[in-house]
């Protein structure tokens, strides 16, 4: 166990702070009298999601930068490595390397950004929710090589599979309760072991497509992080880290280096690690943080290789603890080099892309966004572009399946569209899953109850322009076993093309097939019937951005509150 430094600038254990928090490794002071620690220097990234070229809008800037892009990632590396002993650098990464990909990285089933990340010097990766999109089998060719089974090696040579070592310690094979993957590694370093143990969230089967997660078992986060930190120490490795896909969020006040007033599900399964784990990598939020949560250093690089994170360890080399820890996120920067190698692995695609991506497929008249608006205090509103999607599944489906209303999952909207002309490259980044429609029915009993999930879940369904309803911010929330007890909907309030639902009815609404599962948590879409299943959500919303332009942002107004709409 260490107490670690919140900042670069804070190394070490006093020896107060030893004797206070009965750490067992000696402090930097009494090292000096003995062999000198070893220096090991972590550069850690997260949810990569394929970015290979710079992200553009909102998702291409972190504190006040433009950042990212795997030439100028692959830099950085070099030069942090540099900075440091570069045989004392270890390179990981927390999860969602692969998976939600712009073009460029999705059609080639993300063998680019493999290849580009190994190519950077990636080590050890722990497996994020986004690895299993494509079921463990392709998991495991995206490891060990091999052309796909259906589109082959698809620029024409062949795939040689990760230069890297991917880390899942929680993701078990049902039939015989073993793990998909190695799910620990060691690395010495001048004699010193560091273990290195990966996991993604335990919660992944909801955020993904029950194909992707067939024959698989996920456990309990901290539970199996202590179950290896067992295994670990057993074999001798007493300085521990852990690569998590989950994390959290600070306040908004926070800077890329803080951790101000930080929530969600990492901070109680680090609370719940045992003491000889050093530093979690986390991620899966897309935020940044440095914190110090029970004696771990815990951060999270942000998103599409806009940060690396820089950790400082100093490791006794008699005991082999962890004295002391401290990170900076370094932004990653355009203002630098670019790695040849890695301009030359993205033109090579490019090429075998061909015109496809510089299709255009229509135009906007501004600039639409995925942010969602804020809904009495929090971001649970509707999304410019969320709506713009909904309305082009709802054209998809209206004349074809009777459908009378759409609804759009935030996570698959990945990103917004510039104005002016749109590229089908810019349309697959904003909906790179390849999601079939599916129409199916619903009663209006639950509808409503769909409606309600939404507060259960945290998470809230775009809505098609035919539906209207109003939220009472003072209504009572359900539960996961019975979301339809929630009050947050106002009951009547529920209009499809202006008419109100009537809870004996049935109407038929058009989802995507993640929601359709269950996806999400909105268990109320798997109790539809009469399922149709129709075009890929990608075609649709191509079709809608090409018959419809040029395409402005839809009004907010399709969720109103009790504010805006007083009861009768």
């Amino acid at each position: 166990m260490f107490i670690p430094g919140m900042r670069r600038a804070t190394v070490g254990l006093t020896a107060l702070a030893v004797a206070a928090f009965g750490a067992v490794a000696t402090s930097p002071e009494q090292a000096d009298a003995g062999p000198k620690p070893v220096d090991v220097t972590l550069l850690a990234l997260n949810d990569f999601h394929g970015n290979l070229e710079p992200p553009t809008g909102s998702s291409g800037t972190i504190a006040g930068q433009t950042a990212g892009g795997v030439e100028f990632l692959a830099t950085h590396l070099a030069e942090l490595r540099a900075a440091a002993k570069k045989q004392n650098t270890i390179t990981v990464a927390a999860g969602d390397l692969i998976g939600a990909s712009p073009l460029l990285s999705a059609a080639f089933h993300d063998e680019p950004t493999i290849e580009a990340l190994s190519m950077a010097g990636l080590d050890y990766a722990s497996v994020g929710n986004h690895e299993f999109d494509e079921g463990a089998a392709e998991l495991l060719r995206i490891q060990n090589g091999g052309c796909h089974p259906v589109d082959g090696c698809a620029d024409g040579t062949p795939y040689r599979g990760a230069g890297f070592q991917y880390l899942s310690a929680n993701a078990f094979k049902t039939a015989t309760g073993k793990p998909l993957m190695a799910p620990y590694a060691i690395h010495k370093v001048q004699g010193v072991k560091v273990g290195f143990i990966g996991m993604t969230l335990e919660g992944t089967p909801q955020i993904v497509s029950q194909q992707g997660v067939a024959g698989l078992s996920f456990a309990d986060e901290a539970d199996t992080a202590n179950r290896y930190a067992r295994e670990l120490r057993r074999k001798g490795v007493q300085a521990i880290v852990v690569l998590l896909h989950e994390g959290g969020a600070q306040a908004s006040t926070g800077g890329i280096n803080d951790c101000v007033g930080m929530t969600g599900p990492i901070v109680d399964i680090t609370n719940r690690m045992d003491p000889s784990i050093d530093v979690v990598v986390s991620g899966h939020t897309h935020q940044a943080y440095n914190c110090d949560i029970n004696g771990k250093l815990v951060t999270s690089a942000s998103s599409f290789g806009r940060l690396v994170t820089d950790i400082d360890l100093k490791i006794d080399r008699r005991s082999g603890d962890v004295i002391s820890a401290a990170a900076n996120n370094v932004v990653v920067t355009r203002d630098v080099a670019p790695d040849r190698r890695q301009t030359a692995l993205i033109n090579r695609y490019k090429t075998v892309l061909g015109p496809v991506a510089d299709r255009q497929v229509g135009e906007t008249t501004t600039a639409i966004t995925k942010t969602q608006e804020t809904l009495f205090g929090t971001t649970l509103g509707e999304s410019p572009l969320g709506n713009l999607i909904a309305d082009a599944q709802l054209a998809a489906t209206d004349d074809e399946q009777d459908a009378v209303a759409a609804f759009m999952n935030p996570g698959g909207v990945r990103a917004d569209l510039n104005a002016g002309p749109v590229t089908y490259e810019e349309a697959f980044t904003v909906q790179p899953f390849a999601n079939n429609l599916v129409t199916l029915d619903l009663t209006g009993a639950q509808l409503y109850c769909v409606l309600e999930q939404q507060f259960v879940t945290g998470r809230t369904l775009y809505p098609s322009a035919t539906v209207g309803y109003v939220v009472d911010p003072n209504g009572t929330t359900g539960t996961v076993a019975d979301p339809c007890a929630g009050t947050r909907v106002v009951r009547g309030s529920l209009t499809l093309g202006g008419t109100t639902v009537d809870t004996a009815a049935t109407y038929r609404v058009t989802v995507n097939n993640f929601l359709a599962g269950g996806g999400d948590g909105f268990s109320t879409f798997t109790g539809g019937t009469n399922l149709v299943t129709g075009q890929i959500d990608l075609d649709a919303f191509v079709a809608y951005l090409t018959a419809q332009s040029p395409v402005s942002a839809p009004t907010l107004d399709r969720i109103r509150t009790t504010a805006e709409v007083p009861a009768a």
